[in-house]
């Protein structure tokens, strides 16, 4: 039997949540989301994730909370790859999302198809060509 790969999707945008795991499920992998750091920090606690694709911004007061989420995550599962979106970018913000650890970054809107490459690039094997309105 083949393991179950395992995506956490954390963005405080529902429309994200349901759009991405739409995307990315299918036979052998799990997509669990979650609209809050704090979840997202108990899922981790409970499971190993393959994949996590976090926002930076949640509606949290310094707009930073997915940079602090990422280092979290490479200090407690330094093997779990980690994607970083949003939609308030900057080259800083994308140059600290890397040193931190980051396997890719995407400013909003995500391309979809791009998004998907980059997971199967992980040996995740999600969907085929998928369009997201």
């Amino acid at each position: 039997m083949e393991e179950v790969r395992r995506i956490l999707i954390v963005d405080d945008e529902p429309t994200i949540l349901l759009s991405l795991s739409y995307c990315l499920k299918t036979d052998g992998v799990e997509v669990i989301t979650s609209s809050k750091i704090e979840s997202a920090e108990e899922a981790l606690s409970r499971y190993f994730f393959d994949l996590v694709i976090a926002d930076i911004r949640m509606s949290g007061m310094y707009g930073i909370e997915g940079l602090e989420l990422l280092s979290y995550i490479k200090k407690i599962s330094p093997d779990t790859n980690v994607i970083i979106m949003t939609a308030y970018g900057s080259d800083e913000i994308k140059d600290e999302a890397m040193r931190r650890g980051a396997y890719y970054y995407y400013d909003k809107p995500v391309n979809i198809e791009h998004l998907l490459n980059k997971v199967r690039e992980l040996g995740i094997p999600v969907g085929g060509s998928t369009k997201v309105n």
